[in-house]
């Protein structure tokens, strides 16, 4: 179980992320909701050790991760996808996803044995590799490179790493930003799939209400940096407090279906900022 406890980034005198508690259950995937600005990308940069926090702790099946790098964070089984692809552009697909089996396998790779016995280990990462990208379905384009890879397969790669580093925690940053509506499906259907894992947990930022609806078992909801709705979908979006804090939820997605403009002040359905 992933956990954060009073959770808390100050930049000067500015509280970005305000003491947040919260514990994520493997089986679950979690909405994180909330205007531009809320904190939202600020608090996984936490979680995932991108920023150090200036109070509180990082928990996972009760290993306080809180003063470790993100690499140790990765290694311990936190998988983090960002707004932006972080892939090998020059090294094919198949190579990035053997890279990154090879990063959680011991063997004759590691310890600088006989050629043979490097040559059997190579073949294994490959075979992993292989089948990750089947599942991601890929395997056609394992000898792409990946600067030549469209916006949308470059997301549905960065998903094989996070799989190939046997991630128990996916952390997914507004995942379809930048996809048309030919590749948004692709990346919701790999996300599906880790989701009917009961073994893994899900976190992620959306701002597309439409998809938060389909996919989340649970939505928190921050606002200035703060946790002001945890809870059932159904029960946060209605909730008062919520739609006074993020319009764009519920009465927002309403009067851009029935052609009215969208509440003043508050992001476009689907809208995203730099920092959310």
């Amino acid at each position: 179980m992933l956990q954060t406890q009073h959770l808390t980034v100050r930049f000067g005198g500015h509280v970005a992320v305000n003491a947040v508690s919260c514990a994520f259950e493997p089986g679950t995937l979690t909405a994180i909701v909330g205007p531009n600005g809320a904190g939202k990308t600020t608090y996984f940069n936490l979680i995932s050790g991108q920023l150090k926090a200036s109070g509180g702790t990082v928990m996972l099946d009760g290993k306080d991760l809180s003063g470790r790098s993100p690499s140790e964070r990765t290694r311990a089984g936190l998988g983090r996808a960002f707004q932006l692809t972080n892939l090998f552009p020059r090294l094919t697909v198949l190579e990035n996803v053997r890279l990154a089996v090879q990063a959680t396998r011991e063997g004759s790779h590691r310890r600088g044995l006989n050629l043979w016995s490097i040559w059997s280990d190579h073949k294994d990462l490959l075979a992993r590799a292989d089948e990750i990208l089947r599942d991601v379905a890929m395997a056609d384009k394992e000898n792409e490179l990946v600067a030549n890879l469209p916006h949308g397969d470059q997301r549905k790669l960065e998903v094989a790493l996070l799989m190939a580093l046997e991630s128990r925690v996916f952390m997914f940053d507004e995942p379809t930003a930048g996809m048309n509506a030919a590749e948004a499906p692709v990346i919701l259907n790999l996300i599906r799939k880790l989701k009917a894992d009961p073994t893994k947990t899900i976190l992620l930022v959306e701002h597309k209400m439409d998809v938060v609806r389909e996919l989340a078992d649970r939505i928190m909801v921050l606002h200035n940096g703060t946790l002001v709705a945890d809870g059932e979908p159904a029960e946060v979006i209605a909730s008062p407090v919520v739609q006074e804090a993020y319009l764009g939820v519920a009465a927002q997605a309403a009067s851009v279906e029935d052609g009215a403009p969208p509440h003043p002040g508050l992001p476009p359905r689907g809208g995203r900022s730099e920092e959310s």
